[in-house]
């Protein structure tokens, strides 16, 4: 596990405020990086087709898809709150079926003998029962998390582009210094100093967004107490 991923791991240890059971099930249903990895097919698309896999009794395969539609369905929950009843209802109705779907498979792999893969299909029934449950406190913890990881990307895409375009400058600069027949001492100097400051200055930035990701945490977690 990267910095990164243990800094975000830490900071939803922080939401949950010691509840280890929402810790647990939410370590297993929130995503580091949403917009890479949830689907970007239409929510009601991938409801439909979760249901016809179940119509069709292929019971693994709508497992799967219930899955892709409660991930996309908590998520776009924490980015409209103003639609948040109807996202939880939507949310409850999923948890419902996949707990279905996954009953029935867990029933198949029992027939089957495999009994190490039926147990971890219990474990998942137990999971949609606890979101059930507790769906208040998981669209809460959900609702900060996703919102200050999106933040820190958009802030991690800005700095880039900032760095990148500083980059691009000096190495036009440098182009056109390599066409130059003379140069003398004292410019040579000044470039080098300017480099040195380019550099320093993407460091004070890359401080600055750590320190300001920081504080809004902070702020986040007073809030909620």
């Amino acid at each position: 596990m990267g910095r990164e991923e243990k800094k975000e791991v830490d900071w939803l240890r922080e939401l949950c405020r010691g509840d280890t059971k929402l810790y647990d099930v939410l370590a297993r249903t929130l995503y580091l990086d949403p917009k890479a990895a949830i689907s970007k097919e239409d929510l009601g698309i991938l409801i439909e087709e979760a249901e016809k896999s179940v119509k069709d009794d292929k019971f693994k395969e709508a497992v799967e898809k219930y899955g892709l539609a409660l991930d996309k369905a908590i998520f776009e929950a924490t980015q409209h709150q103003e639609e948040k009843e109807r996202y939880i209802k939507t949310i409850q109705d999923l948890v419902s079926k996949s707990t279905q779907a996954t009953q029935k498979l867990k029933e198949k792999a029992e027939k089957e003998g495999l009994a190490p893969y039926a147990a971890d299909l219990e474990r998942h029934i137990e999971r949609y029962g606890f979101v059930s449950e507790r769906i208040k406190d998981v669209m809460e913890v959900a609702s900060h998390f996703y919102n200050e990881t999106l933040e820190i990307l958009r802030e991690k895409e800005r700095g880039e582009a900032r760095r990148s375009a500083r980059r691009e400058e000096r190495s036009e600069q440098e182009r056109e210094e390599k066409g130059e027949e003379k140069r003398d001492k004292k410019r040579d100097k000044e470039r080098r100093e300017e480099r040195l400051e380019g550099d320093r200055e993407e460091e004070r930035e890359k401080k600055r967004e750590k320190e300001t990701g920081e504080e809004r945490r902070k702020k986040i977690l007073e809030e909620r107490k």
